[in-house]
């Protein structure tokens, strides 16, 4: 018997588990709690899409007439090669007989429906090279039919990470989910049933705990606590995770209680140890109680630091039975879709936290924890141990740099070969010396939020950063050859046609100059809990509120200027597609949309004349000197001009993919060799300026004039680092 058995319910992602089941069960470890943990979503779609599961699928719909579009008796129609391809796509997915590919990428392997519309001219959309890329597309493709099959002739509410997330959405009240959850239970739910039953009845738990992140996880996490109510009520169940965190902070309605025992808020960890433990003092927990909604916070414990909660534990799920998919092309959403990665966090909660559309006065922003290099490489090399897996996801609100620095020296230091990306601000920290740093410790990718691309709604969104500032981050990230996703945004509250024109712009600008890889727009959507949410009446919108008795966090809003922002939307999508791939950059930003817009106002040099900025000749006394290069190569070489001749120490070092060669005096030279050699060896991880000054002012005179000379210069470009 498990103590406790914790569930992702379906779904969420298929190519790697959510982390906060992992970071509960780790958490339980050091508390000596039996757990288990179960990804119901996997388990769902590999039970889904087998030759069994989908002829079961294709009989029901054709028994219940509902095949009707030209597309549903399309995929029908060809049944027979659906029910050949399925078990080898998914096998080909998940890693397995990569052979496969040259076989999918011939153009009449797959059956294709109405998803295959948009495969036009994939060679430029991946390359030459991009064979296993190309087919995963393809693949992804192939799915998404049958998921609109079944969407159309099975279960409406289907979808691979969306499951039934219009009734979670903004759902104010309880009464659409709660008729839902009233229905029988459809196809896809009995899958899920089925699945949970059988580990219910080997495992026995006395708890079974779901972590809800997203809207899309809500109705299956409700429906499995139906079913274990009406078959297992010995069990109690507790919810927790992103969406009652965000979304049932104000829940009144007492029917959710049909479906749940306990709802937690914010950090699950001391909540949940103190349910366990039968503690009649709770903390941030929701039950009923004389047919009322109760809100408890009375135990007076506080929650645990982040060295105290363990490492994440992925054992029990089926880590090498996810899929890889790649849906769009984009490469940032295909890091996200493709392949095998680890989460942690870096730091609980945001170092910034100022922003005013994010959700700043709730905890998981608010309250910045952050962990030590190296706590965070202590738990990489652990769950690389267990999983095999050397990808890591680093899952913040935004990273900090200072800890990002630390933990980049803590992976060089022990010589392990990693692979991450996380989410940053584009603060003016990220000179190009650190990102050359983060690149040499196995930073791919990062994240972050340009947001609108104007310097006035910068300011009011109090992102403390410039558009410029932006500019020179991302030139300095893209430098060093780390991928830039930028988070963009349109419709702020009091935006203007003009600026969003402008936006765009400055948006063409840096992916002309290659500043920026990968990017996607979205409206600005107003949340409950943001600073704009709790303070509209100071950002010219007029908020609609409902009365409020399930979730509150999206907020239907009118913006006084009275422009609809909406219809930017296509064009903005359709713009970005484009510039992600390389073209269209001469074309007139008229050009994107189908009404009438203003000639931007940006000059069509702003970014690059952003990026020209001269080298900075000063270095502060506690800065790192770090030396990415090995031991340098030393020749006495004489030199000679107008009769007379010296001799000068020449270092050649050979870097991964370049080398350099440098004269210096000799005697500077050999002090030179001394401090690379420490470096190089590890004997000492680094040296501050003011270290490397008083050693070196022991010998010599003017050490600034030595450090900023030629030769010099010519090593920090390629690696000797000022951090």
């Amino acid at each position: 018997m498990n103590n406790i058995l914790l569930i992702t319910p379906p779904f969420t992602q298929l190519n790697t588990p959510y982390p906060a089941t992992a970071y509960l069960k780790g958490f339980l470890n050091t508390k000596e709690i039996s757990s288990y943990q179960i990804d119901l979503g996997i388990e769902v779609v590999l039970e889904l899409f087998t030759k069994e599961s989908l002829d079961k699928l294709f009989n029901i719909a054709f028994q219940n007439s509902k095949i009707e579009s030209d597309n549903s008796q399309r995929i029908f129609s060809l049944k027979a090669e659906y029910l050949k391809t399925i078990e080898s796509v998914i096998s080909f997915l998940q890693g397995s007989n990569q052979t496969l590919a040259r076989l999918i990428c011939t153009g009449d392997f797959l059956p294709q429906a109405s998803r295959f519309n948009q495969t036009n001219n994939l060679d430029w959309a991946f390359g030459t090279m991009g064979m296993q890329d190309k087919a995963k597309h393809l693949a992804t493709l192939y799915l998404e039919d049958l998921s609109d099959f079944i969407t159309e002739c099975i279960d409406t509410n289907f979808g691979f990470s969306r499951y039934a997330e219009r009734l979670g959405l903004s759902a104010n009240s309880f009464d659409e989910l709660y008729k839902h959850l009233k229905n029988n239970p459809t196809y896809i739910d009995n899958i899920s049933l089925n699945i949970l039953d059988k580990q219910l009845q080997e495992l026995q738990p006395k708890i079974v705990a779901f972590s809800i992140p997203f809207p899309g996880n809500l109705y299956s996490a409700f429906r499995c606590g139906l079913f274990i109510k009406q078959n297992y009520p010995d069990i109690k169940i507790v919810t927790g995770g992103g969406f009652p965190t965000t979304e049932l902070r104000s829940v009144s309605d007492v029917r959710i209680f049909e479906f749940v025992d306990y709802i937690i808020l914010d950090d699950g960890e001391l909540p949940l140890e103190l349910i366990l433990s039968g503690n009649d003092k709770l903390k941030r927990t929701f039950i009923k109680e004389n047919n009322k909604v109760v809100y408890y916070n009375n135990s007076e414990l506080i929650d645990y630091k982040q060295s105290e909660l363990g490492v994440p534990d992925y054992s029990n799920l089926l880590l090498n039975k996810y899929i890889s998919v790649i849906e769009i092309v984009n490469p940032m959403h295909s890091l996200w879709s493709d392949g095998r990665w680890n989460k942690l966090t870096m730091a609980h909660g945001c170092y910034w936290a100022k922003c005013t559309f994010c959700d700043g006065s709730l905890d998981y922003i608010k309250n910045y924890k952050p962990n030590t290099a190296i706590l965070l490489v202590d738990r990489m090399e652990q769950i690389i141990a267990q999983t095999g897996e050397t990808g890591f996801h680093f899952v913040d609100e935004a990273a900090p740099p200072s800890l990002m620095r630390d933990l980049a020296l803590e992976i060089i230091k022990r010589n392990i070969v990693v692979t991450w990306w996380t989410n940053i601000r584009f603060e003016k920290s990220f000179t190009l010396d650190l990102c050359l740093i983060l690149k040499e410790s196995g930073c791919i990718a990062i994240s972050g939020g340009l947001e609108v691309a104007s310097d006035r709604l910068l300011k009011l969104i109090n992102k403390g950063v410039t558009v410029q500032q932006v500019a020179n981050v991302t030139n300095n990230l893209s430098q060093a050859g780390i991928m830039v996703h930028a988070y963009l945004m349109y419709g702020f509250p009091s935006q203007n046609i003009q600026e969003t024109i402008d936006s765009l712009e400055m948006v063409r600008q840096m992916f002309e100059l290659g500043l920026i890889q990968s990017g996607f727009w979205h409206q600005f959507a107003l949340t409950a809990h943001s600073p704009i949410g709790l303070n509209s009446e100071q950002f010219d919108i007029i908020p609609n509120y409902n009365e409020i008795t399930f979730a509150n966090n999206d907020v239907q809003f009118s913006d006084k200027n009275g422009i609809d922002h909406s219809k930017f939307s296509y064009g903005l999508k359709k713009s970005l597609f484009n510039f992600m791939h390389g073209i269209g950059f001469d074309f007139p930003l008229q050009d994107w949309f189908d009404f009438k817009t203003p000639r931007t106002k940006v000059a069509p040099s702003f970014i690059k004349n952003s990026i020209e900025t001269e080298n900075d000749f000063s270095t502060k006394p506690k800065a790192k000197i770090i030396w990415l290069g090995g031991k340098p190569i030393v020749n006495t070489k004489t030199k000679s001009k107008k009769g007379n001749s010296w001799q000068v120490l020449q270092l050649t070092v050979h870097f991964k993919v370049d080398k350099v060669q440098i004269s210096v005096d000799v005697d500077k030279g050999k002090w030179l060799v001394k401090i690379l050699t420490q470096l190089a060896t590890g004997e000492k991880t680094f040296f501050t300026y003011e270290e490397l000054k008083a050693d070196f002012e022991m010998q010599f005179i003017d050490f600034e004039l030595f450090w900023y000379s030629k030769p010099m210069n010519k090593l920090k470009k390629l690696g000797l680092l000022v951090l």
